[in-house]
């Protein structure tokens, strides 16, 4: 039976079909052809092979009028050594070639490094000269999402990112960056993709989030609000009576502080006021970047120039 992990790396390529040409071209390196349209499609093989073969997700990207495939991409989550995938997934690969009459790639998706490695082994087919080298994005390739803005436009981005990098120092910082995207989500997805960032967080990072409750955001699932203390519910209150945006800033400039604290860093009295005095948004999310990596609380304001 598929984990919820598998699932949730699933769900994110059918939420965003443009997902697997984005992380084949802007991790990966591999070109893509220019789309008019990513469209997920039936990821069921067993038509032209009688065979109960499924694929985790297929997509299609479209170019023209006609709409015509110009790429197929077959999409694989994998967690684990699994001595059957290198027999299925070239079927997987020519099978949907088949079907769609165009070029196919394999991208395989992991968030284990020695997952990765073993994905990324050659398959030899037994056949002279097809040989199959599956495309394999694994934590090192994720991108590290920490830019509030860049979260918005693609939320399910920045959740594969807390996904690969939440055990990182990162991760307060991109637990941040989604906050940010939540609000423009609609319910479900809020719902799912927060408890799936928050579980994907170190504990520091955890504590991180439950100061950004301020900002409005509510956890869904009983697993999230066991991580929200009375105070920060009492905090999101008087964030939403203060309105969205000065709640926002409130949140963040108490995620800031609670970086540098969960880091173990002192924070003069200075650096506190500062941080809380400030109504910049973009200022705060440089400090929020900054306050991952500083080794001294004081070279928050020192670095950014402002």
């Amino acid at each position: 039976m598929p984990s919820v992990t598998h699932e949730a790396l699933v769900e994110l390529f059918k939420n965003r079909p443009t997902l697997a040409a984005e992380m084949l071209q802007d991790a990966l390196g591999q070109p893509v052809p220019t789309f008019t349209e990513a469209r997920v499609e039936s990821s069921d093989l067993a038509e032209i092979v009688p065979s109960d073969r499924r694929a985790d997700v297929i997509v299609v990207l479209l170019v023209g009028e006609q709409q015509r495939p110009a790429m197929a991409i077959v999409v694989e989550a994998q967690l684990g050594v699994d001595p059957d995938k290198p027999y299925v997934w070239p079927v997987y690969v020519t099978q949907t070639r088949a079907r769609h009459r165009c070029p196919t790639r394999l991208l395989v998706v992991t968030i284990d490094p020695k997952i990765a490695r073993w994905c990324s082994l050659p398959i030899d087919t037994g056949h002279p000269g097809l040989t199959l080298t599956p495309l394999v994005l694994g934590p090192e390739g994720v991108p590290v999402v920490t830019d509030a803005e860049q979260a918005t436009a693609a939320p399910e981005v920045v959740v594969l990112s807390a996904m690969a990098h939440g055990q990182s120092e990162a991760g307060a910082a991109i637990g941040v960056a989604f906050l940010a995207a939540a609000a423009g989500l609609d319910e479900e997805r809020r719902a799912v993709y927060g408890d799936l960032v928050l579980s994907s967080l170190s504990a520091a990072a955890r504590r991180t989030l439950e100061a950004m409750m301020k900002s409005g955001y509510e956890f869904q699932s009983e697993f999230a609000r066991s991580y929200v203390a009375k105070g920060v519910e009492q905090g999101m209150e008087k964030g939403r009576e203060q309105g969205r945006q000065e709640g926002l800033l409130e949140g963040k400039a108490q995620a800031v502080l609670a970086v540098l604290e969960a880091r173990g860093l002192e924070v003069p009295a200075e650096v506190r006021e500062r941080v809380l005095a400030s109504a910049d948004i973009a200022e705060m999310d440089r400090w929020i970047r900054r306050a991952a990596s500083v080794s001294d609380a004081r070279e928050l304001l020192a670095t950014t120039g402002s």
